[in-house]
This record gives C-alpha cells, structure tokens and sequence, in this order.
C-alpha cells in the first residue's frame, strides 16, 4: 500500500497538489505571527493613545483582556477625542502615500483586485505599511476593523512568498485566497469561517472559488492556532446560552433582515458617497485628507465615543441586556455612555456608519468587518428590545432575548453589506461560541442578502466565475472539451477538402489554389493516405516563378507533414493542434489507424460549434 501511494505521489500532479498544501501551512504560520504582531501594535496604540493620552476605557469584548493596564482610572478629556483621530489619520495617511498608496481603504477590496486581476501579485511593502498605518488608524479612535488589515498584510506576505519560489500566476493566486483567509481565521478565532470567507467574498453572487477552500482551510486552521498559542482560544464574545424554541419568533427576525438589509444600503451609500467626495479634492498633499476625515470623527466621537475605534465593546454589553436594556452581568457601561435603549441602540448604529465611513473613505487604512458587526449588533439590538415590547404588550409569550437579536443582527448586516451570506454565519458563530441560533441567522443573512443583492461595499467583487478573467478560459476549454468533431462534422454537412495527389504538377496546385477557398491542401499517395499539406502562403510565393518551375516541382515536394486529428477527438484537441502548427485549418482523418482524410475543419467552423453549445446551454441550463 505505501508503494502504491509512493508511485502515486510521484506523479506530477499529485506532487503540486501536496506541495501547495505544504505552502499552506508555510503560509498559516506567517499569518499567524503576523496576526499575533498586528493585535500587540493595535492593544499597544489603543492603549496609549485612548486609555493613558485620552483617559478613556470602554468594555472590551470577553475573549480579548487587553495586554497593557493603567494603575489608576483617569477622567476622559473628551476634547482630546476629537484631536486624536485627527492625528492618527495624518500619520497614518503620511506613511500609507508616502510608502504604499495600495494600502488606503479596507484592505480586503485590494486582496480581491489582486486575486482577479493582478495574478495574486501585492506589493511587497504592503504587509508592513498596512499594519503599521491600520494601528495608528484604529489605536487613536479611528472606526475601521482588524479583517482589512490582516487579510491584504497576510495576503501579501503570501505573494511575497509565491514570488520568491517563482510560482506561475494560479499557484499565486491560491496562496493569496489562503494568506486571506489565514489572516481572517486568526485574528477573529473563526478558522473555518475565515476559509469559507476568502473563496467566498471574491463574489457578489452566492459563488465560491473552489480551487481555494481546501488551501484555505489548511492556512487558516494553523493561523488561528498559532494565535491562539499566545492570546488562547476563547470567542471573541462570551454570551448567554441564548435559544431559538419557538417558530413564531421567525416573525421579528423578519422584520430584523429589513431593518439590517435598509441600513446596510444606508452604510453603503454613505460610505460612497463620503469617499467620492474625498477623492474630489485637489490637494497635493493627499495624506492630509485622512486627518480630515480622523477631525470628522472626533467631533462624532466627542457626542458618542461608542463609534470610536474598533468598537467591540458595545456589541458585548448588548449581548448582555435584558428586554429592559440593563446589563445582565457585572460589566458596567463607560463613563458618559450612551444608554441602551431603541433610540440609544439606532443612535450608536447611524454615529458608527459615519465614522467608518470618514475613517476608511478619506483614505485611512482599516477593515469594514468589525464596525460592520458592531452596526449590526447595535440595530440588532434596537429591534430585539422593540420586538421584547410588541409581544409584552400584545401578551405573547415568544421568549425574545434582545441579546439574540444583536448576535443576528451582527451576521445579517454584514450578510447583505458584504455579499458573504454563508461565511458570515458561520464567523458570528465562531465569535460568540454560540451555534444555537443558526436557523436565525440563516434566515435573516439569506433574506438580508437578497433583499440587497449586488450591492456591496467591495467594489472589485466580480459578479460570479463566469465573469473571472482567470475563468473564461476554462469555460471555453470545458465547452470545446465535450464537443466531438465527428458531431460538428455531421451537423455542418463538411464536404470532403479537395485533396492534391502526390505528382500533381505546380500548375495543377496553382488551378487548385485559384478555384479554392482552402487555406491548405492535403497532399495524398494512391491509396488517399495523407503524406502531408501543402500551406496556401507556399504556393502564393511561386506563382511569380510558375514558368520556370512547373516542369521541376510536383506536389509531393511541397508536402510538409503535419499533426491531425480524428473524428473522434474534441475540438479542444483540435483547436490546439491549429495554435502548435501555426495553421487556420486542421485536417481530418478517419481514424487513429487511418489516415484517410475525410475533412478539414477551420476557426470559423469551432467558433461556430461553441456558439451554438453555448447558446444550448443558456436557454437550456438544466
């Protein structure tokens, strides 16, 4: 058995697919460090800009204890929230234009540009230029997520690595999904959802990317452990076993997949639109606009510092109230919180859609993810609360758990911003270590999803695998692979080639040539076996010197031989033979043993064949 499988690993293969997965695992233990790097530099900036600078502390969601503590609680100087944001973007901005333009914006947007368009290719100063700018974004209050920065930072390390091996362009590409999708796993403790999300975002239609789960898996399983290795294993969020046990409840979820599904459009338009109007600025200092948006920020966050930074903590204090909006746990709010009510809950929601968007959209560098839940949470929440009072006051007994809600709500806006239905719900599971309410989240990711179809906030998704650059060939190869010439034979009616016998005189190919729209002619001995063809461009050459040498030259002479194909072989053989031989025409025999020539087909003769399958396959697709 172990010869057996030695043989079988020996061929060619079977050593890529094992040295790809080999690279995967090569590729989860960078990503892993490299998450491990990103989270120490965000905790230390977090710590030293908005606990120790700015005095202020909000909750912290429960599987991430920060790394650095203060000895002492210090007041918040609120007006120090509106500057510090200001000079993160700048800073941030300084180093991303001055360094690596590539590395503004959400970071995942250029993973996906990279992957479709430019073979897998990132710049090699990516890595670090992203994560040093996204800590300095995120660390001094700036709203942006950690999945941007960790998917390009470990995308590009991927590349770098399929640079230095002289990998050919797939191979790329696939370590590139896998860098993103072991960047993704580790940084949010979900390694089967960060697998899931890099084969699945590249899409805006409920696509996958085949070729890059097994690999992604593989990176994301070893990222995820290396991480865990130093900050443990634990959810991001701890929750209360929460329970979905009555279908009745599928009624407010409802209602949940419009409210999530209107405010994703809602984030998505602003988000544009803000970004839109960034880039209509004439400045020649371009870093200075994200300081512009870090200024737009503060003033925000000085009204509600909830919408500050990466925002966490108010996704966990909503997983902990009640129907009355009151912690059911230990953890206390931040000094001059906003309160947990409906109106408080949609307050936080709309603040932290307008500092992401001015935060990202004026050029800083950070994810979308992570407000993305945390606006998810918070409306979540809003209609877990309204949903608790509607039934309070109709007397039904449906058991709504406002907490549940914000869970739900955090996988349906992310759903249907995104275009990531399946992944989605898997990664909000995995962050709460809550798997109770996946018939919830189903329903309101896929309904939240379709409500808001093809809209996204990844602009360089591609539609599905029809439109990939990287797949149109395949669909070409796939189509031509199943069609027959002997069926294009029988269905266009092919007339035999006119066929010159091997002692036909220059003057007879000439008349031949003259009277024929044949692009070459087989050349035949006595028994209609092909010795050869004779190429029209020849016999154009020597009609000047036809006189001269019609008495020297006979058809055999100018016979060369050439690759056919038989009635039995697809056309892609067959339009591979064109393309190796240099030929507009492929000659036909009847058979492997045969060398009887029954026809000649052409480009135009394929080119009809695979518009006519294809057109079959769209009006029939069944």
């Amino acid at each position: 058995m172990i010869k057996q499988f030695w043989k079988r690993f020996k061929k060619r293969e079977d050593y890529s697919a094992w040295r790809l997965l080999l690279l995967s695992a090569i590729i989860g233990v960078i990503a892993g460090l490299a998450s491990v790097l990103f989270y120490i530099l965000l905790d230390a900036s977090h710590f030293l800009f908005m606990e120790w600078a700015a005095g202020y502390s909000s909750t912290r969601p429960a599987g991430e204890p920060s790394l650095f503590h203060l000895s002492h609680q210090r007041d918040t100087l609120k007006w120090l929230l509106v500057i510090l944001p200001a000079l993160g973007g700048l800073l941030s901005g300084y180093i991303v234009f001055r360094f690596a333009p590539e590395a503004k914006g959400h970071g995942t947007d250029s993973a996906i540009d990279a992957y479709h368009h430019h073979s897998g290719r990132i710049n090699r100063r990516i890595p670090l230029i992203k994560t040093i700018s996204s800590a300095l974004t995120i660390g001094t209050g700036g709203s942006a997520g950690r999945e941007g920065p960790v998917a390009h930072a470990s995308a590009g390390l991927a590349s770098i690595l399929a640079d230095y091996l002289k990998l050919d362009r797939q191979h790329r590409r696939i370590l590139t999904a896998a860098g993103m999708a072991a960047g993704v796993g580790a940084i949010f403790h979900a390694p089967m959802a960060g697998a899931l999300f890099a084969a699945e975002v590249l899409y805006s239609d409920m696509d996958l990317e085949y070729e890059v789960i097994i690999p992604s898996v593989i990176s994301s399983i070893i990222a995820y452990s290396v991480f865990t290795l130093h900050f443990g294993s634990a959810p991001l969020f701890a929750t209360p076993d929460f329970v979905f046990d009555h279908p009745a409840q599928l009624v407010p979820y409802l209602f949940l997949a419009i409210v999530v599904a209107l405010g994703a459009f809602l984030f998505i338009r602003m988000f544009e639109s803000v970004q839109t109007l960034f880039e209509k600025i004439k400045i020649k200092r371009l870093w200075i606009l994200p300081g512009i948006g870090g200024l737009i920020v503060g003033i925000i966050g000085y009204f509600c510092p909830e919408a500050l930074g990466a925002g966490y903590g108010i996704v966990q204090d909503a997983l902990n109230m009640n129907s009355d909006g009151v912690l059911s746990n230990e953890n206390s709010l931040a000094a001059n919180a906003i309160p947990l009510t409906i109106k408080g809950l949609l307050f936080i929601g709309v603040a932290k859609m307008a500092t992401t968007s001015f935060s990202i959209g004026s050029g800083g560098s950070g994810g979308v993810f992570g407000p993305a839940i945390v606006i998810g949470g918070a409306l979540g929440g809003a209609v877990g609360l309204l949903s608790a009072k509607v039934c309070f006051a109709l007397g039904l007994d449906l058991n709504i758990q406002p907490g549940a809600f914000a869970i739900v709500g955090m996988a349906g806006f992310f759903a249907a911003s995104a275009n990531t239905p399946i992944s989605t719900i898997i990664m909000v599971s995995e962050l709460t270590g809550n798997y109770h309410l996946l018939v919830p989240s189903m329903w309101v990711c896929i309904l939240a999803y379709i409500l808001l179809r093809h809209n996204g906030l990844y602009t360089s998704q591609l539609k599905n695998r029809f439109n990939a650059p990287l797949h149109r060939g395949e669909m070409l190869d796939a189509v031509l692979r199943n069609l027959r010439i002997a069926d294009l034979l029988q269905e266009r009616a092919s007339k035999p080639p006119v066929c010159v016998p091997a002692n036909a005189r220059l003057h007879d190919l000439l008349m031949q040539f003259a009277c024929s729209q044949q692009s070459c002619f087989p050349v035949v001995d006595e028994n209609k076996s092909l010795l050869g063809i004779i190429r029209g461009r020849d016999l154009r050459t020597l009609i000047t010197q036809q006189e001269s040498m019609d008495m020297l030259i006979i058809a055999a002479d100018l016979a060369e031989p050439v690759a056919t194909a038989h009635r039995h072989q697809s056309l892609l053989t067959a339009v591979k033979l064109m393309h190796n031989q240099h030929l507009d025409e492929i000659v036909i025999v009847d058979s492997p043993k045969s060398n009887v020539v029954i026809a000649a087909l052409g480009h135009q003769d394929i080119v009809w064949a695979y518009d006519k399958e294809l057109v079959e396959r769209l009006e029939n697709p069944i």
